[in-house]
């Protein structure tokens, strides 16, 4: 059998297996035993290895940390926090309220790293509120749709981490790497929204009264612990003091105390002082120990109830626990590939093909949106890393830029029929048809494209660049 033949065989393998509804992490080991049964005495072995270098890496470890982190601002008072905070400061811009949507799924995104959750838990405060005053539905509908794709372009995200695993590059160079273009993303949109709204007038609410900035302030200043914690958490990775695992720690830790209110923050500030006056631990220990019983000082009233704590630790450790099996079968799927040769033939073949790396980038756009109305971000990546990354890396693309080109990609199928699961997620929360939903979208659907052509035309600029910079001091 000669080796095309071979690869349609698996490709066909795997469809059936996905179609049957077969989990994709068990989809993925079988077509990988298949093929290594045919290279390899002893594909068992490669089986337990592969699952337990995929399981076992410590830098997969930020994982589940950062998702246990979202889970628990899942279920506090964040999202109604936000509106609230940002909706002052955006009353006299042409589309006033409307760039709450934008601002508030970019700062929820960035402590969720969820799509689905930011687009949730957002909307589920602003439809209502937006609705009440008057502002235009189809548009209020299509930037929460988008808008909450941010969740996972804003680091940290889940699916860069899944990313940064399957294709062996550092995290914190990839989150980094997705500050500009997520800065950029939610800039499109919100230029967007105010030439609209200047251009429809008519379908714009009654002017809101002035506030004095004193009054701005007060309704902000909830938001002050939140904006705290991001910027501790990112920070401390780009300024090179804490691991990503060690960050997605500190964070966790934050967000807890942040939950549980102030009486919790005062017992640990009051526990972390007595314990460095009588010499159980040393300043270095005080200091961030006493900064996160602060931010639970400033937070207010608890809200985070044991049920809810139960709640998150629940759907942190199934979330987790999906995503570690889903690159488990990948990586066992990569290993048999590698075996059989298949990538290194199919890179040799588009190298034959001569599209040049602007045409395999477009080849790639268009597979991944095929993919992406079939198949959520993290089957996406981990099913085409092992055949993909060989011909990105021999057509000269840095794999730091093509994982936030990926990231960028999976936005955008994320909003596309029929399976975009933020048009599920807003369908649910309207009411609407799905057709509808996703017209509404297709404005902000095309500021997405607009940022890829940007950041494939200007990859340094746009992508690669920061990081270089930051980590290279």
């Amino acid at each position: 059998m000669d080796l095309l033949t071979f690869a349609l065989l698996l490709l066909v393998l795997l469809c059936v297996l996905l179609g049957a509804g077969l989990w994709i992490a068990m989809s993925l080991a079988a077509v990988g035993y298949v093929a290594m049964v045919f290279v390899h005495p002893s594909p068992g072995l490669f089986l337990a290895s592969s699952f337990w270098e995929a399981t076992g890496s410590w830098t997969l470890a930020a994982l589940p940390m950062f998702v246990w982190m979202g889970e628990i601002l899942f279920r506090t008072k964040l999202s109604e926090e936000l509106f609230n905070g940002l909706a002052p400061w955006v009353r006299r811009i042409p589309g006033g309220l409307l760039h709450v949507n934008i601002l508030a799924c970019g700062i929820f995104g960035s402590v969720s790293g969820s799509s689905a959750a930011t687009c949730a838990t957002v909307s589920k405060i602003a439809l209502p509120e937006l609705k009440r005053r008057g502002y235009d539905e189809n548009v209020a509908v299509g930037s929460l749709a988008t808008s909450g794709t941010l969740g996972i372009l804003i680091p940290p995200s889940i699916i860069m981490v899944v990313y940064a695993v399957a294709a062996e590059v550092s995290i914190i160079r990839v989150f980094i790497a997705g500050c500009i273009p997520g800065l950029l993303v939610m800039l499109l949109f919100s230029a967007y929204i105010a030439v609209w709204a200047m251009l429809n007038p008519q379908k714009q609410p009654r002017a809101e009264p002035r506030m004095s900035f004193l009054d701005k302030m007060r309704a902000s200043a909830k938001l002050i612990p939140c904006a705290v914690l991001i910027v501790v958490v990112i920070g401390t990775m780009f300024v090179g003091w804490a691991t990503a695992t060690e960050a997605a720690a500190f964070g966790v830790l934050g967000s807890l105390l942040m939950a549980a209110g102030w009486r919790t923050g005062a017992v640990l500030l009051a526990a972390d002082i007595l314990a460095w006056a009588f010499g159980v631990i040393g300043f270095s220990e005080v200091w961030p120990i006493a900064f996160f019983a602060l931010l639970g000082l400033a937070a207010g009233e608890r809200v985070l109830t044991w049920q809810a704590f139960i709640d998150s630790v629940k759907g942190a450790t199934r979330l987790s626990c999906m995503i570690m099996f889903i690159l488990a079968g990948a990586a066992f799927l990569t290993k048999a590939m590698a075996l059989t040769g298949i990538p290194a033939a199919l890179a040799e073949g588009v190298a034959h093909l001569n599209l040049g790396p602007y045409g395999l980038i477009a080849i790639l756009t268009v597979v991944y949106v095929l993919l992406g109305t079939a198949l959520d971000g993290v089957s996406m990546i981990v099913l085409t890393t092992s055949i993909v990354i060989p011909l990105v890396q021999q057509a000269g693309f840095d794999l730091v830029w093509f994982g936030i080109f990926i990231v960028l990609l999976v936005e955008i199928a994320e909003i596309t029929p029929p399976v975009g699961f933020n048009l599920f997620v807003m369908q649910t929360m309207t009411g609407k048809e799905q057709t509808e939903v996703a017209m509404a979208s297709l404005p902000f659907f095309l500021m997405l494209v607009l940022t890829v052509v940007l950041c494939t035309l200007f990859p340094v600029t746009l992508v690669t660049g920061l990081p270089d910079l930051l980590l290279s001091r």
